[in-house]
């Protein structure tokens, strides 16, 4: 360990020590009491001979190794390998085989938590594009984010490419950001979302240096039942949409969370954070030839019997509630419309009149969202009806949390009259 004692404004006369000089601007008097007590009197901007002759003398240092290293790769196999991958460009083939799972997927419609589904996302994505490296802060058996067959990255070997790195969620996320700026790898990692608090100021400068990296965060809201909550996010998922030029995903079956990771791997200069689901959901999504997610939100069911009198909006697990909710008000005479909203980002990233189309004319609109409320007026108004939490959750298991917090098909059909 090297420790460096110094004092603030070192130098800068009555300045010297002083806390308020943090930020302070030094008057020229007191930048020329700094620049005589460190000995420096360079003209300002300038670079003086001596130094810029050693400095230039060690930058030649490496230029052998460096012109070996550039001869070797011309000679290697996996050139033209390796500068795709720092170029940022994917594999010809990366999407061929999620994309043949997606159609199995939006056939058989299977029930599951979402962080199985994007597990079974990265079990074809993994061996189609090598340059992936994954990760979990202490939770791999929970995030779902080891395939079979990948090894450590550890010493004494480091061919491997999954990192465990302990709980230590910022560490995690700092890293990988260094990992993506470096090139030549997409890092991604997991945590639970709750825990997207210890990763923020990651995060965010991610977002700010458009750094591509993948966030999987899973136990996405009070669904993931005893654990309480400490565990359960509920503003999580707004605090970060908040950030801007980051993806936040919340996809709702199987193929939305394929389809949420292949846009988060089209990415160049944008992170993602994908939050998933602990409890099983059912599937939803009968089709997977367009990649519905892509814009954000669209009309997953139509109304039936006259133009739509209400319209459900929905992310993630709550989605199945919203599919519900429709039969019934359908079956009391209300056509309903259920518009699947997994990522809010990529919505506003679309057309006016696409956005219009999708928010449509209904003169009932209803958000449902194991979260809070905020942001979701974009979508239903200020006297639309909002069906989700407005404070912390408990400890329970998620079936009967959901019914004491009134996260059920009944209370959106109760919000939509």
């Amino acid at each position: 360990m090297i420790a460096c004692k110094t004092l603030i404004s070192k130098g800068a006369g009555p300045k010297e020590g002083d806390p308020h000089s943090h930020g302070y601007t030094l008057f020229d008097t007191e930048i020329a009491a700094s620049r005589v007590a460190m000995g420096w009197d360079a003209a300002p901007f300038t670079v003086p001979d001596d130094i810029a002759k050693a400095w230039k003398s060690v930058g030649r240092r490496g230029a052998r190794v460096r012109k070996a290293w550039e001869a070797g790769l011309k000679a290697s196999a996996h050139a033209a390998e390796f500068t795709r991958a720092i170029s940022g460009a994917l594999p010809a083939k990366a999407f061929e085989a999620v994309d043949a799972h997606i159609a199995t997927m939006a056939q058989t419609k299977p029930a599951n938590a979402t962080r199985v589904h994007s597990g079974a996302a990265l079990d074809h994505l993994i061996p189609s594009i090598p340059e992936m490296i994954g990760g979990s802060a202490d939770l791999t058996g929970s995030n779902n984010t080891f395939v079979k067959g990948m090894k450590a990255f550890d010493t004494p070997d480091y061919a491997g490419r999954y990192v465990h790195y302990g709980v230590r969620e910022f560490g995690m996320a700092a890293a990988m950001n260094g990992m993506a700026l470096h090139g030549g790898v997409i890092p991604y990692s997991g945590t639970f979302l709750a825990f997207a608090d210890y990763s923020r100021a990651a995060i965010r400068l991610g977002a700010l240096m458009g750094a591509k990296v993948i966030h999987v965060m899973t136990h996405d809201s009070i669904g993931l039942g005893e654990d309480g909550p400490t565990h359960q996010p509920v503003e999580q998922v707004a605090s970060l949409r908040a950030i801007p030029n980051l993806l936040v995903f919340r996809p709702c079956d199987a193929v939305e969370a394929a389809e949420c990771w292949k846009i988060a791997l089209e990415q160049t200069s944008t992170p993602s954070v994908m939050a998933l689901s602990r409890q099983k959901t059912p599937g939803v999504r009968g089709s997977g030839d367009q990649n519905l997610s892509a814009k954000g939100a669209y009309e997953l069911l139509a109304a039936e019997g006259g133009a739509a009198a209400v319209t459900i909006f929905a992310t993630g697990t709550e989605v199945a509630l919203a599919v519900a909710a429709r039969e019934v008000l359908q079956g009391q005479g209300k056509p309903t419309r259920v518009v699947s909203v997994p990522c809010w980002e990529l919505f506003e990233q679309q057309p006016a009149a696409y956005r219009q189309a999708v928010i449509g004319t209904a003169a009932r609109r209803v958000a449902v969202e194991a979260g809070i409320r905020q942001g979701w007026d974009r979508f239903i108004g200020e006297d639309g009806g909002f069906v989700g939490m407005t404070g912390f959750g408990a400890s329970a298991p998620f079936e009967r949390l959901y019914k004491e917090f009134g996260i059920t098909a009944e209370a959106v059909v109760q919000a939509a009259i």
